[in-house]
This record gives C-alpha cells, structure tokens and sequence, in this order.
C-alpha cells in the first residue's frame, strides 16, 4: 500500500547522434506531430535501466545496436496532463556514412529520419526537448559535465 501512494515519474532515454559535420539524427514519429530523438520510454517496471532503455530503443527504432556514450543531460519536464518526466540524454557519437546507410526504421511507429544542423534544432524539436538537444550539444562542444536541467533550461 505505501508503495502505491508515493508519487509517479514518467521515465524515458534517448540517443544524440550526430554525422561528420554535426548535425543531428532525427525521427518523425506516426504517432504525433513533429520530429524526435532516437530513444523512448524506460521499461522500469522490468529492471531496465536508463543506459539499457537508450539502447533498446535506439536498436528497435533506427536498427542501430549501440553501447550509448557518456550521459550529456538530465531533464525534469512538468507535466499537464501527465506526470512529470525524466529525460535522460546519452551520446550516440558520430555515425559515418556506412552507418546512415544502415539505419532501419520502425515502420509500426516512424515515417522517417533526416540531419539537422544547431541552427534548425528548435524549429524542428521546439519546446523543452529542443532546448535539452542544444544543452546537450554545449556539453559535447565545452566538454563539461552532465547538463542538470528543467523544462530544458539550465539549473544554476
């Protein structure tokens, strides 16, 4: 019973690739407008850990299998009609040509994928998550530490 009155965190990991010249790998999901990082909800309830959730998904959406790298941002996203969310941010690295070529979509869940450089991050990914990808981007760029976040901004 006590378990069952504390309160509830939505979960979810994704992937940060980039290519040779910076830009980032996007998803355009079926399911909702817009566009998405590689990555989806952690399967908690079944042991799955952040890293393994990243993995999971980047594997069943984009056909990669990839250890993901260091953990860029962490992010608590307020909820309105949901729990609040905990978006755990890792690198994906670079990936070469070879591998752009390799990517296989989920056909059941995206339409399909492109590069997008910083400048178009915010027109494609608005919100909260566009902000984390940027944070996400300074950490690679500055090589600092993991970004805290909330809602996508910076907490000091």
């Amino acid at each position: 019973m006590y378990i069952a009155s504390l309160p509830r965190v939505l979960a979810g990991a994704a992937a940060l690739f980039r290519d040779a010249e910076g830009r980032v790998l996007l998803v355009e999901p079926n399911y909702r407008e817009g566009w998405a990082l590689p990555g989806g909800t952690i399967e908690s309830d079944d042991g799955e850990t952040p890293r393994q959730g990243a993995r999971r998904e980047t594997l069943e959406e984009i056909g990669l299998d990839r250890e993901p790298g260091r953990l860029l941002a962490v992010d608590w996203v307020h909820g309105t009609a949901r729990p609040p969310l905990v978006a755990y941010l890792y690198d994906g690295g670079i990936l070469t040509e070879t591998d752009l070529k390799a990517i296989r979509l989920q056909e059941e869940e995206l339409l399909s994928w492109r590069l997008v450089p910083r400048e178009q991050i915010t027109a494609h990914l608005p919100g909260a998550l566009g902000r984390r990808v940027l944070a996400a981007l300074d950490v690679l760029a500055d090589g600092t530490g993991t970004a805290e976040l909330e809602n996508g901004h910076r907490v000091a």
